[in-house]
């Protein structure tokens, strides 16, 4: 490991101590979401994937970000199923707004059949969000694209690594999607893409025309067989990256997914976040 490295992890775990701090008393709101140290010409924002509570309720969830500081979300239908009501949706939706949670978008939605993209698009547009992170299959891509324009409502399609026969890597969306709409965009994880063997801060730049959305993790090796881990303990590199979305100018949110320890994940959560803050603190 790079001196570089161990040098952003010693600031990182400092960060990260601030980040824990909720937990000591300290009220969530001094936490703002915009990371410390980045320009006012290129801020990245914080949010976390809604997958990372998948173990946990909506209320419980609300709580947790709270206690980390963070406002946007991407909420997953684990927590506000697709088939909602619209008083359902009203109920939960008037929780995050009494939280201060500003849910962005919604997904990742997977559209196997023309019915599940129609329902993706009208539950977008119930919650009130102007994206949706989803997966269709190759053969539903036109009738996604119709959606799109119909609704006006931006789909950021998500690479799954080397097990999705569909879109592995990020270049694999982009494939699909480069000559249509240009709301149909894409949403890169990137602990996925180094898994199938594409450098996250290269596919930043690479697509950067069609980057709406970013997962943000790690994992230990690039490889297949590679394991969720805190952010900063694995493979990916991050001050490269984080160089990467600051050139291209990116304007969405970084959104934690953290899948490592699901049960009980909150203390890596706050490591992860405070690393990431850490690299963007200390990047020139």
């Amino acid at each position: 490991m790079s001196s570089r490295r161990n040098f952003l992890q010693k600031s990182a775990l400092g960060l990260a101590g601030s980040t824990v701090m909720p937990f000591l008393g300290r009220s969530a709101s001094s936490q703002p979401d915009s990371l410390h140290g980045a320009t006012d010409a290129s801020p990245l924002a914080v949010g976390v994937a809604g997958y990372t509570f998948a173990k946990f309720d909506l209320d419980h969830s609300i709580t947790m970000m709270k206690k980390i500081g963070v406002s946007n979300l991407s909420l997953k239908e684990i927590h506000l199923s697709l088939n909602s009501s619209d008083e359902k949706i009203k109920i939960a939706m008037d929780k995050f707004k009494e939280a201060g949670i500003n849910v962005y978008t919604v997904g990742v939605i997977y559209m196997r059949t023309k019915d599940a993209v129609d329902q993706a698009f009208q539950y977008a547009k119930k919650v009130g969000v102007n994206m949706i992170v989803g997966v269709p299959t190759y053969d539903l891509i036109d009738h996604a694209e119709e959606m799109v324009k119909q609704y006006d409502i931006k789909l950021a399609i998500h690479n799954h690594g080397p097990e999705d026969a569909l879109y592995p890597a990020p270049q694999d969306v982009y494939n699909r999607i480069k000559n249509r709409d240009p709301r149909v965009g894409m949403c890169i994880d990137i602990g996925h893409a180094i898994r199938a063997g594409s450098a996250p801060e290269k596919a930043v730049r690479d697509f950067k025309d069609r980057l709406f959305d970013l997962h943000i993790k790690d994992v230990n090796i690039a490889a297949k067989e590679g394991k969720a881990i805190e952010i900063g303990r694995g493979v990916i590199d991050f001050p490269a990256l984080v160089t990467s979305l600051r050139k291209i100018k990116y304007q969405g949110v970084c959104s934690i997914e953290f899948e490592k320890d699901m049960t009980d994940p909150m203390v890596g959560i706050a490591e992860s976040i405070g690393y990431f803050k850490g690299v963007v603190a200390a990047a020139k």
